[in-house]
């Protein structure tokens, strides 16, 4: 036995070697390959902070940053049939769901809170595309629905933040119904007169563009944010012609009228407070969460909603 080998030298290297770092920790910028550490990326709302592109935000990290405090609360959402058409390709419906559920920890593609954006009470829902391109199955229907009704019921405006592939293949012809169900649900938003704001995120696609995700009072979408129906590969196969620079991203669709504007992440909150501060015939938002200064504001009108924490004056 030759003890040098067998035991000094593992002994050496077990004390020198690197330390193996769990791949968790870095992510790496698909635009620019720039190693990002989490806690960075994270605190920087998952934008790159050497080239600004702007990656996929979770819902429930989303509505963190959103509400005042990171507080929300949860709007139920009704379960639908689990698996109406017993679809299967390579796998069954419910075995990619229930991967699904285990590689994002959520129980469907979109999230469903209320809660106050600078001491505006409103309803916000979100798609999630890391659960199946967060594509529009009868629940993500049903999680519209249950937001337009809670939003009636409450009289607050409702903000939605789009992301997904499409409809739900899986589902078929049920997930195609979803178009109508949606409409009717913002159509029931407008004869509250309630606000229906839109944020558009990378990437809203198919079905779900063509239903709620465009009829909103007002349109937002995240930089360079691809906003279409048939992908640009697709039309360019089809027409058989070389598309546009930057077609269908965001800024191309804010030039020619398809959008309001386009923000920043990072500005996005505020933005939505004073938009929806405006539908709502309320006040200018408060910064900073204190009172509104006295004698320094034109009119009492406008002084006094200003001062009001609890936005009651909504809707």
């Amino acid at each position: 036995m030759n003890w040098i080998s067998n035991y000094v030298r593992p002994t050496i290297n077990s004390l020198f070697s690197r330390r193996e770092m769990p791949e968790n920790l870095w992510t790496k910028c698909p635009e620019c390959g720039t190693m990002l550490f989490h806690r960075e990326l994270a605190d920087n709302l998952m934008v790159c902070p050497s080239c600004d592109h702007h990656m996929a935000f979770r819902p429930r990290e989303r509505f963190a940053a959103l509400f005042d405090g990171g507080i929300f609360v949860e709007v139920k959402v009704p379960e639908p049939v689990a698996d109406p058409l017993a679809f299967k390709d390579q796998k069954k419906y419910p075995d990619r769901m229930k991967a699904a559920q285990k590689n994002t920890g959520e129980a469907e593609a979109m999230l469903v809170a209320e809660g106050e954006i600078g001491r505006t009470p409103i309803v916000a829902a979100a798609q999630d595309f890391s659960f199946m391109g967060g594509s529009m199955g009868m629940y993500v229907g049903n999680a519209i629905i249950a937001a337009a009704e809670r939003a009636v019921e409450l009289k607050r405006p409702l903000i939605i933040f789009s992301a997904a592939g499409g409809a739900r293949m899986q589902e078929g012809i049920l997930s195609l119904m979803q178009m109508p169900r949606t409409t009717v649900a913002v159509q029931m938003l407008k004869e509250a007169g309630l606000p229906y704001i839109v944020v558009l995120t990378h990437p809203t696609t198919g079905g779900v563009t063509a239903s709620y995700a465009m009829l909103g009072d007002v349109h937002i979408s995240e930089p360079n944010a691809l906003i279409c129906f048939a992908g640009p590969r697709v039309i360019e196969q089809t027409i058989r012609e070389k598309l546009p620079e930057g077609f269908q991203r965001a800024e191309y669709l804010l030039d020619h009228g398809m959008l309001d504007r386009v923000t920043h992440r990072r500005d996005l909150r505020d933005e939505l407070i004073s938009i929806t501060r405006m539908l709502c015939g309320m006040g200018p938002p408060v910064k900073g969460d204190l009172p509104a200064p006295v004698g320094t504001t034109e009119g009492d009108d406008t002084k006094d909603a200003a001062a009001k924490p609890d936005g009651d004056d909504a809707g």
